[in-house]
């Protein structure tokens, strides 16, 4: 077919996807790029996008000292010898049993595995590196020899711009963005969520798999459509050709049993049979249509993630590290730890699988209850102050039961005098167990037009005049518990900005989602919601209660 056709087996290859008319790529322009690489415009012309594969990965920054073509040739033959490739074993780095041949032939299959461990030998500090079989064998199809496919991935390992993350090499860097496509899931895939945590005994489990579903279960068609767009935009597009993926899971496996005993079977294999159900351009038009945090937001919850794991000691990938990480995750709530007054265990754990991921790591620890220190706001503050997050849960006399997730130090309140100051994060949200369970969202966040607007609590406080000081924001922004959802980083007008939670000597307010509030008095016996009927949703309890019982929870490492 081609000078690029040296590995490819074309009876597995679409031909008929394949346009023979000649293109060329002269522009240079990022956007217009984007826009090509989203439209496909090369993904037609086997030859075109190997030349645009060359193009893109040769201008990745990469280190001074970069294993390139050259020393491929000088090392195979020490590395490989006479040896028959299959017959070795591959580094502990990656998943010997997902090596992806896609539509390579026998050469292309046996050069995978030679690839991969002249790789090792040159790049010693890679510790985990899932994704590498699959980028080699993508790879292969668009090259002219073995060599050159070793220096392309060889330059997209070797990247040192700081704001530009390709693949994932070490299991800390992994494992967060695991904990990160979590979060994010949480975030905008909710009725997928809801799905997981009810057929699903380790969530998080199931979120580790997302980078499988990309580098080792979408067929060729499709990851080939992927790999255009990432070598232009980056890593964010993985995390939305997931969420796309997850999303795609659940409208058609919605209502239907399970096909396996396992959900993480059954989304590997619908990954596998995408093709039944979904094309590569629905695919990426759904990805699109998500409206994702941005690139920075989302390195800065990536490195709070890693800022978790550090902290738990949790850096490589040992048995005994992962048991003490999946127990700290799905026993963090363990029946025989926990007691509460106003919800079970299970309910915590519903609780529990809708906050960051980081925090998922933790056990609950009672600071504050009303049956045990009284109904007293100053105590309420001073059991409560020293500990971010805490969880607020509150039982009204109607038997009704709600209650909050609040990401800041309630020592924050501090900063704005004695004027009523609002504070927090967009992690913040409120929610409802009982008579149903329902959570609701940051009013902005999800709908970003009632900023403008104002709302409600405007009428009951004086929120703070703008937002967060740059004096209030830590030097390191891996400090913050939400360095990505601050209110800084949301263009609100100041009457908005920053209304997330607040508290005084009278009274407690956190400004919850989808236009829904909660007001404490001080003398913490009587509140009252607030409630925005824009979205016809349920409020949390009845407009004004009489509390039962309040508590609030830590999170104990």
């Amino acid at each position: 077919m081609d000078e690029y056709s040296r590995f490819v087996d074309w009876d597995k290859m679409d031909v008929s996807a394949q346009s023979q008319d000649t293109k060329e790529l002269t522009c240079t322009d990022l956007h217009e790029l984007k826009q090509l690489a989203r439209q496909g415009y090369w993904a037609k012309n086997h030859s075109l996008r190997a030349k645009v594969y060359h193009k893109l990965i040769s201008n990745i920054p990469c280190r001074t000292v970069t294993p390139d073509a050259n020393v491929y040739r000088d090392i195979v033959v020490k590395i490989i010898g006479k040896r028959n490739s299959s017959s070795l074993p591959l580094p502990e780095f990656v998943d010997n049993s997902l090596i992806p041949t896609y539509c390579l032939n026998a050469e292309g299959i046996g050069a995978v595995r030679k690839i991969i461990l002249c790789i090792a030998n040159q790049f010693p500090d890679i510790s985990f590196c899932p994704a590498l079989p699959s980028v080699i064998a993508l790879l292969l199809h668009y090259s002219k020899d073995e060599a050159e496919c070793f220096e392309q991935v060889c330059r997209i390992l070797a990247c040192n711009d700081p704001s530009k993350r390709l693949i994932d090499q070490t299991f800390l860097a992994f494992e967060s963005s695991c904990m990160t496509f979590g979060d994010l899931v949480n975030k905008y895939c909710q009725a997928a969520h809801k799905l997981m945590v009810a057929v699903s005994e380790d969530v998080l489990e199931v979120y580790s798999d997302w980078q499988r579903w990309l580098f080792g279960e979408l067929p060729m068609a499709y990851i080939a459509r992927i790999f255009d767009v990432f070598l232009v935009e980056g890593y964010k597009v993985l995390y939305r050709v997931a969420l796309a993926l997850l999303k795609f899971f659940h409208k058609v496996r919605a209502g239907q049993p399970m096909e396996s005993d396992s959900i993480q079977q059954d989304i590997r294999a619908f990954v596998r049979d995408i093709a039944k159900s979904v094309s590569p351009e629905r695919l990426l038009e759904k990805a699109f249509a998500i409206r994702l945090f941005s690139r920075k937001e989302i390195q800065l919850l990536q490195m709070a993630n890693e800022k978790a794991l550090q902290q738990k000691g949790i850096t490589v990938k040992q048995k005994s590290c992962l048991l003490v990480f999946q127990q700290n995750v799905h026993l963090a709530v363990h029946a025989e730890n926990f007691k509460s007054e106003i919800v079970s265990v299970k309910e915590m754990r519903d609780i529990w699988s809708w906050i960051p991921e980081r925090f998922a790591l933790c056990q609950p620890l009672l600071l504050f209850t009303t049956l045990e220190h009284g109904c007293s706001l100053s105590r309420f503050y001073s059991h409560s102050e020293g500990h971010e997050p805490t969880l607020l849960l509150i039982k009204t006399t109607a038997k009704e039961v709600c209650g909050a997730y609040l990401s800041t130090d309630w020592s924050e309140r501090r900063r704005g005098g004695n004027k009523l100051s609002f504070f927090g994060t967009g992690e913040c949200f409120v929610f409802r167990l009982q008579p149903e369970v329902e959570r609701y969202e940051w009013v902005i966040i999800k709908h970003p037009e009632l900023a403008s607007a104002g709302s409600e609590t405007e009428n009951h406080a004086q929120p703070a005049s703008s937002t967060l000081s740059s004096s209030s924001i830590p030097s390191d922004p891996s400090d913050r518990l939400s360095p990505f959802l601050a209110a800084r980083h949301f263009n609100l007008p100041s009457k908005t900005a920053s209304m997330f939670m607040a508290g005084s000597s009278e009274c407690i307010i956190v400004g919850g989602g989808d236009g829904q509030a909660l007001y404490l008095d001080a003398d913490l016996n009587h509140g009252r919601t607030s409630h925005c009927n824009t979205f016809n949703n349920q409020p949390l309890c009845s407009e004004s209660f009489q509390i039962s019982i309040l508590e609030v929870w830590g999170f104990r490492d």
